[in-house]
């Protein structure tokens, strides 16, 4: 495929500094960029991309004068994603049910619907229009998946669970497996509390690889409008996960949590249950949530605790193993001086 410069500046509405008859056939990174690509650039990278080898670059329309064909934006970030997908056609798949694949009785498919070889449909399911499922992947009965949602190989999801509009289910997710709920008598033999609940994604949620959403005990888990969860990630069984979230890979979060709006969890990050953490805040990689937590914090460490304190404890941890020595050879000049005075 191939856009002229000036064709770019129009797709992604920014303002063009440079010849508009450049032809582009790609977007790809500074390092990797040729003549015919375009790329993207925001500090501290501007004279990086200055020096690349691409043939015009996204810039954000704060900078300034630039030594490269350029399209000025006020979000180079979302113009570059908007040219990668522009470049990178999407997959071609047969419309309709393959032969190989099982659809259970009762089953309603809306239009447009592939279901490729090896993919279960099972009984009373219903998918929408739209709806790409992969090889290998389950519906369980009486689910429901959204419109133009896309289940990708070996993704669960299981009975009675509910997936809204535009979802995307990542390879081996599971979305309903059974919460972690049991009960333990006094000779510790451990017995399984029923998990009836569900789970329901609301549209435009992503769920990335090898993730485990838990069904309810009673009632609904719930992954709240455009939430984006990474690979890797563990949701117990009742939370309720508020919109537009971003939780990174290997971040596990306790039953009966309930977070809030636009909410971002660093890679690792874990939670107690039953606690409520607060909308608009952001928590760094590895930090341990133990207690409720109010809205608009940055936080970092086990447990949480003001990212900038955190930030001072870090530098001051740093300095222990010198203040020790230097405490230590104190001890011996007070040693000294007591055996001096006696």
């Amino acid at each position: 495929m191939t856009k002229t410069l000036g064709e770019i500046a129009a797709l992604v509405g920014g303002r063009l500094a440079g010849d508009a008859a450049i032809e582009i056939r790609g977007a790809t990174n500074i390092e990797d960029a040729r003549a015919s690509d375009i790329t993207f650039a925001v500090e501290p990278h501007l004279k990086e991309a200055g020096k690349c080898a691409a043939g015009a670059v996204i810039l954000p329309d704060t900078a300034g004068v630039f030594p490269k064909p350029a399209v000025y934006v006020k979000e180079p970030r979302a113009a570059f994603a908007c040219l990668l997908e522009a470049f990178t056609p999407p997959l071609d798949f047969p419309l309709g049910i393959s032969d190989l694949a099982y659809i259970g009785a009762g089953v309603q498919l809306g239009v447009g619907v592939t279901v490729m070889p090896f993919a279960v449909v099972d009984a009373h399911a219903v998918i929408g229009d739209g709806v790409i499922l992969y090889p290998h992947t389950y519906v369980g009965q009486y689910a429901e998946i959204g419109a133009e949602s896309v289940l990708y190989s070996s993704v669960t999801v299981r009975e009675r669970c509910r997936l809204g509009r535009r979802c995307v289910i990542h390879s081996s997710a599971v979305i309903g497996a059974d919460g972690f709920g049991f009960t333990t008598s006094k000779e510790h033999i451990h017995t399984k509390v029923p998990q009836v609940g569900n789970v329901v994604l609301e549209d435009d949620v992503e769920i990335g690889a090898h993730v485990g959403i838990d069904r309810a005990t009673t009632g609904s888990t719930v992954i709240g409008r455009g939430t984006k969860v990474d690979n890797l990630v563990h949701i117990g069984h009742n939370c309720r996960i508020g919109a537009n979230n971003l939780i990174v890979a290997q971040t596990g979060i306790s039953g009966s949590t309930i977070v809030g709006d636009n909410v971002t969890f660093g890679g690792q990050t874990g939670t107690v249950g039953h606690i409520h953490i607060g909308g608009n805040s952001v928590y760094a990689a590895r930090s341990g949530i133990t207690n409720d937590m109010p809205e608009g914090v940055f936080c970092a460490g086990f447990p949480t605790q003001p990212h900038q304190e955190w930030l001072r404890t870090q530098a001051a941890l740093k300095k222990l193993p010198e203040l020790i020595k230097r405490l230590r050879e104190l001890e011996k000049k007070v040693v000294g001086y007591e055996a001096k005075e006696n």
